[in-house]
């Protein structure tokens, strides 16, 4: 659906943020603004600010920032729409659309058809299961140890060992052959039509509004591959989506478990542990990081205790790291998988081992162990070098202080010799290889710290005028939107002088609206949360803005430099950085 910028800010301006959000979390006044535990990060002491007046809010912990459509859609996981949908409703308000183009609906249509052809042959193969021909796969569930009860949960299903059986259930639906090509269920080539799936325990794969945008399929008997996954469609994205997350987005465990299969989440959730989550027949990936980062700060590990499990947990660890997440890993041993262990030893065990994860870094420094005779004075002199160089790499001084003391204990080495083999790998690294990686680091990091001074100047000129709007008559000559470099800085800023032009006041939360992504929407909002201090002594803020007017003035100036060949354009920006010695702002 897609409605008018009218009818968006209509139900924003009757959705007061703070009733919104209080009814999601106990907030209490605290001077002009509100103060509640974000609802987005474990905390003890309330960080989680909302603004009457701006119409927004901001976690000072986290850095959580929106208005009343970013918090529905990241609290509840809503699409945009879905959220104007629930706050158009709460305000008593019936949506009208606008006409879609033909090409957005040509678009909409064929997703909307899309979803309910895996739909239709969800509900088929869940109807299969029951027949008598679903009787080997029944037996095989059984065997699985799932109740009814889970059965239907996760929709399990059959489908059934002829190989166009599904095609010609769809096709008595009224769906065309070109669709079905395109949806991944079906093949259709000069031989005539041929299911992805027949003869295998069928796996629906929802998104996290429980749309089935895809199949998982188990086959039944000795056939390959073991497990078979659908293609990818318009709908259907395996890199972007973890099987289980919609159920787990609402656990209110304080971590994830990430496992390698179906089956495991399933044993999981019957278990109790609602918190399972796996990555869709292949290895983890970043934007997989990424969303889980959404809803956790925490994950373990759970991939099975084989080489192959092993060298996945490895490979994964890094991209969770990257993202910001904290990552332990939990022990299977003796047993292959979650499933295997909540059979054999129940689910406390599990929940004991959850509590016994060990760390990311000591789970690497443990299979590096493994690869050496420890025994052999020349294999432990080797361990103790890599372990070491691993060490080195922990750049929090007091973390890596930790994790020695942890090493020498664990391996009967001396703590003082431990350390002074991290310094030295830390100090100078022997391969050429990683000395040659180590200044392309430094390189990369002096260029994305300048580049992180260009934004930070702009985000606090952004955020001072949200926060002081009688600066754009302070700034009126000096300073425009061409000024913003980073593209996305640009759009907000010619939003918001247009606003101020217009209306004579800044409403963030009403610039907010014009973003429909999520991500979009909490980049925006960042851009006037920004953390900056304002001297309360006049003379020291006027300082303070004459200096970030300079720097964002200064930044635009030699980045129209960079972008220009021309001789008098040259000149004209030179004169203009060299008047910039002289600008003095007054509030």
């Amino acid at each position: 659906m897609f409605y008018s910028e009218d009818v968006v800010e209509e139900i924003r301006t009757r959705n007061d943020i703070v009733d919104v959000i209080s009814s999601y979390v106990p907030l209490k006044k605290k001077g002009s603004n509100y103060f509640g535990l974000c609802p987005f990060h474990n905390e003890k002491s309330p960080s989680f600010s909302v603004t009457r007046e701006k119409q927004m809010y901001h976690c000072f912990g986290c850095g959580a920032s929106g208005n009343v459509f970013t918090f529905v859609m990241e609290y509840e996981n809503y699409t945009f729409p879905e959220a104007l949908q629930y706050l158009a409703q709460r305000a008593g308000m019936e949506l009208k659309t606008r006409e879609l183009s033909p090409e957005e609906k040509r678009q909409a249509d064929y997703k909307s058809l899309l979803r309910q052809m895996n739909k239709d042959a969800a509900n088929y193969f869940y109807y299969l299961l029951s027949q008598k021909q679903g009787q080997a796969a029944r037996n095989y569930l059984e065997q699985r140890q799932l109740s009814n009860e889970t059965i239907k949960k996760f929709g399990l299903g059959y489908s059934d060992k002829y190989s166009d059986d599904l095609y010609r259930y769809l096709k008595s639906k009224g769906y065309k052959d070109e669709d079905l090509k395109n949806s991944g269920l079906v093949t259709i080539d000069e031989k005539g039509a041929t299911d992805k799936f027949w003869n295998r325990v069928m796996f629906p794969i929802m998104d996290v509004n429980n749309k089935v945008i895809g199949f998982g399929g188990r086959v039944l008997g000795d056939g390959k591959p073991k497990y078979l996954n659908s293609m990818e469609t318009k709908l259907f994205d395996k890199s972007r989506n973890l099987y289980g997350l919609n159920y787990a987005r609402t656990t209110r465990r304080s971590e994830m478990i990430i496992c390698e299969g179906y089956m495991d989440v399933i044993a999981l959730h019957q278990a109790g542990f609602t918190n399972a989550v796996a990555s869709l027949g292949t290895a983890l990936t970043s934007n997989q990081a990424s969303l889980l980062k959404r809803y956790t700060e925490n994950v373990v590990l759970a991939y099975d205790s084989d080489e192959a499990g092993v060298k996945a947990a490895l490979r994964a660890i890094p991209l969770l790291k990257d993202v910001g997440l904290s990552v332990r890993v939990l022990s299977m041993a003796p047993y292959k998988d979650p499933d295997e262990l909540i059979k054999a030893l129940g689910a406390e065990e599990f929940e004991k081992r959850i509590r016994e994860a060990k760390s990311s870094i000591m789970f690497e420094i443990d299979k590096i162990s493994a690869e050496y005779n420890q025994n052999d004075p020349e294999d432990k002199t080797k361990f103790q070098k890599r372990a070491a160089k691993r060490l080195a790499y922990i750049k929090n001084g007091l973390e890596r202080n930790n994790y020695i003391e942890a090493v020498a204990n664990q391996y009967f080495m001396s703590q003082k010799e431990l350390t002074a083999l991290v310094n030295e790998y830390g100090l100078t690294i022997i391969e050429g290889q990683e000395q040659t990686q180590q200044k392309q680091n430094e390189y990369r990091n002096r260029k994305e710290q300048k580049e992180e001074n260009k934004d930070q100047s702009q985000k606090l000129l952004l955020t001072w005028l949200v926060n002081e709007p009688k600066l754009f008559e302070n700034l009126s000559g000096v300073i425009t939107p061409r000024d913003f470099i980073q593209p996305i800085f640009y759009d907000v800023a010619s939003r918001l002088f247009l606003q101020y032009e217009e209306e004579k006041k800044v409403t963030p939360a009403k610039i907010i609206n014009q973003y429909t992504d999520l991500e979009e929407q909490k980049q925006v909002a960042a851009l006037f949360n920004t953390n900056f201090k304002m001297e309360v002594d006049p003379e020291n803020a006027e300082k303070a803005l004459t200096d970030i007017v300079k720097k964002v003035k200064q930044d635009s100036i030699e980045h129209a430099m960079t972008q220009s060949k021309d001789i008098l354009e040259w000149q004209r920006l030179i004169e203009e950085k060299k008047k910039l010695q002289n600008l003095q702002l007054h509030l």
